[in-house]
């Protein structure tokens, strides 16, 4: 199970990797405060998720339970940050639904285009990232406490 766990956890990866080089792309870092999911809020979860994986690549190499409950509780921090950017994210798209002339509503200036860096994420992405990132969270948790052993 471990090994599923780390699968999902590099597949979850990638697909947030390609989410964050789409928000750089798109101004992200420039944007501060005028966006709505700010760069502190999606580097930390970046960077833990990335500190996470590396914990769960060494328990995995060395079978350290200790190593394997720390990088559930930054898997469970990182999953509490992007379920916070994934509400932002869902408020926007719903404020920004056609208007009467049917093209979208600005709700706010903050990139390329008046919208939001964010904003240009594909939802197919979004959507697959967090289904592995629950699934990878549920595996994590499962091989911590003793189940697969």
């Amino acid at each position: 199970m471990e090994s599923a766990a780390l699968i999902l956890w590099v597949l979850t990866a990638g697909g947030g990797f390609v989410l964050l080089a789409l928000w750089l792309k798109n101004g992200g870092m420039a944007q501060g405060e005028r966006g709505k999911i700010r760069p502190p809020l999606i580097m930390s979860h970046f960077l833990l998720a990335a500190t996470g994986l590396v914990l769960w690549i060494v328990y995995v190499a060395t079978d350290s339970d200790a190593l394997a409950w720390i990088a559930f509780v930054l898997l469970a921090i990182v999953a509490a940050l992007g379920l916070t950017m994934f509400a932002v994210w869902l408020r926007q798209r719903q404020g920004a639904a056609p208007a009467a002339g049917g093209a979208p509503a600005r709700t706010t200036a903050a990139g390329p285009g008046g919208e939001p860096a964010e904003q240009r994420f594909p939802v197919a992405i979004v959507g697959l990232h967090g289904v592995l990132a629950v699934t990878t969270v549920v595996l994590v948790f499962l091989t911590a406490v003793g189940v697969g052993d």
